[in-house]
């Protein structure tokens, strides 16, 4: 699903492991290595997105209000249900992302909020991970779609 006004609504480097999310307006990101200035590079998991209406729906079910970083993704998109979308193509403005797979929340959301973990467990709580398919710059504010399902059709 893509909203009406679907865009990325955050950007967050992590420049060591372990280390503070840092907010930027905008990234250059690098086909088959990730967001330039991240930690994690290469592989499979090159960026982790988050959708905001994930991140406020567990906030609101655990009666906090942590800052979004403090899922530690790299990006937070408006808009987009990341749920079961692994194998889709999602366009940040002229650069493409192919989701590789469900980020899997870690003991760091426990550090952040009492009982944030189990609460990410289920329906792609966590958001995802993708590969980068394109070189490009990516800002807050880009429109954000669809472009391909898993099985290669149109979104």
């Amino acid at each position: 699903m893509t909203g009406p006004a679907a865009r990325l609504e955050a950007i967050w480097i992590k420049r060591a492991h372990r280390g503070p999310m840092d907010a930027v307006d905008s990234a250059r990101v690098v086909a088959g290595r990730g967001l330039v200035g991240n930690a994690d590079q290469g592989r499979k998991r090159q960026v982790t997105l988050i959708s905001i209406e994930t991140w406020t729906r567990l906030m609101d079910a655990l009666g906090a209000n942590a800052d979004p970083s403090a899922r530690r993704a790299n990006l937070m998109l408006r808009g987009i249900d990341l749920v079961e979308s692994r194998g889709r193509i999602l366009a940040i403005g002229g650069c493409r992302l192919r989701i590789a797979g469900e980020t899997r929340p870690c003991e760091r959301m426990e550090e952040a909020v009492t009982g944030l973990r189990r609460a990410m467990e289920p329906a792609w709580g966590g958001g995802a991970f993708a590969e980068v398919l394109d070189d490009g710059t990516i800002s807050v504010g880009d429109p954000v779609r669809w472009i391909a399902a898993a099985d290669g059709s149109a979104a």
